[in-house]
């Protein structure tokens, strides 16, 4: 079956097919003599949440800056919002960015900024709100994420989970329709990892979010994700369901999903093998 198969995620327009907020095709991106996107193909429909996963260094957090118009492919077409931004202009992008944002692995908040001041940043720069309502929807967000009673510490004396959820509450200031999370559960302790996948998922339902989860961890993956693309040595060599990818006959997905299992013990054989 392909990847696009009728696994229902999709959510069909009035023609009967769903029209992609965000579609890769063809898209190649190399630095040098090394090539970390080779005509990656995908799409990601509104409300949906897309995994892409892979080891470190494939060209995962590439294809978010690529979105975000930081970088520019060499070929191919990037839809974002409806729009082809392939060759859209810095000022272009910024109105983009204001339906699209990106939540970094290292949070990127202001550290001479309360938690507060940083989540309200983006609500000021709107300058249609006056301070109480700034300091409303602000605790409402910290209360949303789990974090109001850090509203008034600096960032540097947070943790780096709780770091991540403050620019999870900032990145939702901005209103936007779709959120790219870069790594969210890397290099937090595994209780923080749940935490903030539960987080994620709570959003998608709440806010109707379209999003986009980079990361390698298998489990967040499992809680998140109506499809997976795969990422190997720069190519695509899966886009689909987390059933389809179980079942894959593919000899590297299947070496990462056993590899997965090894690395997280305690865990029984609850996954089916592929057939021969």
């Amino acid at each position: 079956m392909s990847a696009h198969g009728t696994h229902g995620q999709h959510r069909p327009n009035e023609s009967g097919t769903a029209k992609p907020y965000i579609k890769f095709t063809d898209v190649y991106k190399a630095f040098g003599s090394h090539v970390v996107l080779d005509h990656v193909n995908f799409d990601v429909v509104p409300g949906e949440t897309v995994c892409i996963l892979g080891r470190s260094g494939v060209g995962k957090s590439v294809s978010l800056h690529i979105i975000m118009g930081f970088l520019k492919p060499d070929s191919g077409n990037v839809i974002v919002a409806d729009e082809d931004v392939t060759h859209y202009s810095e000022m272009e992008m910024e109105r983009i960015r204001k339906k699209v944002t990106m939540v970094f692995q290292n949070g990127a908040l202001f550290d001479s900024l309360t938690v507060g001041e940083n989540v309200a940043f983006p609500l000021r720069e709107r300058r249609d709100l006056d301070e109480e309502q700034i300091y409303q929807v602000v605790d409402g967000l910290l209360e949303m994420v789990g974090v109001r009673q850090y509203r008034d510490q600096l960032p540097p004396e947070l943790s780096t989970g709780m770091k991540r959820s403050v620019a999870i509450a900032r990145a939702l200031a901005a209103q936007p329709e779709c959120i790219l999370y870069d790594e969210p559960t890397t290099m937090v302790d595994p209780l923080m990892a749940q935490l903030l996948g539960d987080l994620i998922k709570k959003l998608k339902y709440q806010l109707k979010l379209t999003s986009i989860v980079v990361t390698h961890d298998m489990r967040l993956a499992k809680k998140l994700a109506d499809r997976i693309m795969f990422l190997h040595e720069a190519k695509a060599i899966f886009f689909g369901t987390m059933a389809e990818m179980e079942r894959s006959a593919n000899p590297i997905v299947q070496e990462f999903l056993d590899l997965d299992e090894l690395v997280l013990p305690g865990r029984g054989p609850d996954r089916p093998r592929p057939s021969a």
